[in-house]
């Protein structure tokens, strides 16, 4: 019964991923075209980012002290009213992109709110045998946004312009509180609101539930090091195949690539993977950085996409094996706060990434292959020289990087203790989450 609540609530937060993804690509779309300068778009992005990163840990301890239902509704109806704001602001005629950053900002500092509420609400809706399945499917929900809200805010955009986007957006958010208003259980954990003691001391419990344990950490760090190469591929794919082809290929590349992950999501969502989540875990590392690597070798677009599917195929395997051994080694009780800190540590490399890989790009590594520079006698025989090739220089040696992380991981003993600590539910015998592996 409780996993049929779980796909309920699902439902509603994989259409409002969708609408999220609308709004995402058309506010980009609409920043460059007002000013022609990528910055601008850029700023949308960490506009939309960052806030929710850095509020992640306060979303945590909100997420153990009170109703988890509670902080997700008020997170769905806040990101609402910053996407309402930009449409008010929009319908109105105002010319700046001053509501735009502000909007995007105010929608962000609620999903910090929502998503640690989201994350634990699983726990309390799902038995131990289904941690794998609720992954897959929540992944299954963020491919559906990578799929689907390019094309489909694209097509609107020319159709009926961007406050449609918008206002489908919101109608996605509302969408998402009704789903959570029929989940008829009250989920929030034993330990009550006024129990909870200073924040700061909330959120050094919530440093430590990632801490103490090894294994947790070293695989916290693990996602880390993932989400920078992915923020650099996120970042640089679209220069790099741009400067020899064009914006649909771009496009149809992508969306291609997005099957990889929705066919693997799909596949985590239906069937069991067993217990050997460790295994999996470097297994799916690896074939990653090898996918990514081969990404970079070439101009050849279907060697591309087909690459790009292998890489995102794999990917789901690899997140979802982290979520099941973190999620198994933390108690139910002090989750809110670790995926609180679990989502800001885990997200640095993205923030790093979209702050370096431009003027990497730009300054290092094309320079290197481009025609008579330092390293076109040599690497650029392999992989060519010219425009963008030095970002797919950068894409070689990130895979590189990633495949050889995968042969480290499989090597350290309390990451693979916390495979074999995964029973029927978070923090098996209560007492292992707390040992150091």
């Amino acid at each position: 019964m409780d996993f049929r609540k779980f796909l309920i609530v699902w439902a509603g937060q994989l259409l409002s991923m969708v609408g999220s993804g609308l709004t995402g690509f058309a506010l980009g779309v609409h920043a460059y075209v007002r000013t022609g300068m990528a910055t601008h778009a850029a700023l949308v992005t960490l506009s939309s980012f960052l806030p929710s990163i850095l509020l992640r840990p306060i979303g945590g301890i909100l997420a153990d002290r009170f109703d988890r239902r509670l902080m997700m509704i008020i997170g769905d109806i806040g990101s609402a009213a910053g996407v309402a704001f930009i449409l008010i602001f929009m319908t109105a005629g105002e010319p700046g992109l001053w509501p735009v950053y502000a909007g995007a900002t105010v929608s962000s500092v609620f999903v910090g709110i929502q998503s640690p509420a989201y994350k634990a609400s699983a726990t309390d809706l799902l038995t131990g045998e289904q941690y794998s399945k609720g992954s897959g499917l929540v992944q299954l929900a963020e491919s559906a946004r990578f799929l689907l809200s390019p094309f489909l805010a694209g097509w609107m955009l020319h159709q009926f312009g961007i406050a449609t986007v918008l206002a489908i957006d919101i109608a996605t958010y509302m969408t998402a509180v009704l789903t959570v208003f029929l989940i008829r259980k009250r989920m929030k954990p034993a330990r009550a609101a006024d129990e909870g003691g200073r924040w700061l001391a909330e959120l050094r419990d919530g440093w430590q539930a990632v801490t103490v344990n090894r294994g947790v950490f070293l695989l916290i760090l693990m996602i880390s090091l993932v989400t920078l190469f992915l923020g650099f591929l996120e970042t640089l794919i679209g220069p790099m195949v741009l400067s020899f082809s064009d914006a649909r290929t771009l496009g149809t590349i992508q969306t291609l690539c997005a099957l990889g992950m929705l066919a693997s999501s799909l596949l985590l969502g239906i069937f069991s993977v067993g217990r050997r989540y460790a295994d999996i875990l470097a297994a799916g590392l690896f074939i990653a950085g090898i996918a990514f690597s081969l990404i970079g070798t070439t101009t050849n677009v279907y060697f591309i996409t087909a690459s790009g599917f292998l890489f995102l195929a794999a990917m789901p395997f690899v997140n979802m094996s982290c979520d099941v051994m973190i999620r198994s080694n933390i108690p139910n009780e002090i989750q809110g706060r670790a995926w609180g800190i679990i989502g800001i540590l885990s997200q640095l490399g993205f923030i790093a990434a979209y702050a370096t890989a431009g003027p990497l790009a730009d300054y290092v590594f094309n320079p290197l292959l481009e025609d008579g520079g330092p390293l076109a006698p040599t690497v650029g025989r392999l992989i060519g020289t010219g425009p963008g090739r030095g970002i797919g220089f950068m894409f070689v040696i990130c895979g590189l990087l990633t495949a050889a992380s995968a042969l480290v991981l499989s090597r350290i003993r309390s990451i693979r203790a916390l495979s074999a600590n995964v029973a029927s539910g978070p923090g098996a015998e209560n007492g292992r989450a707390g040992e150091p592996a």
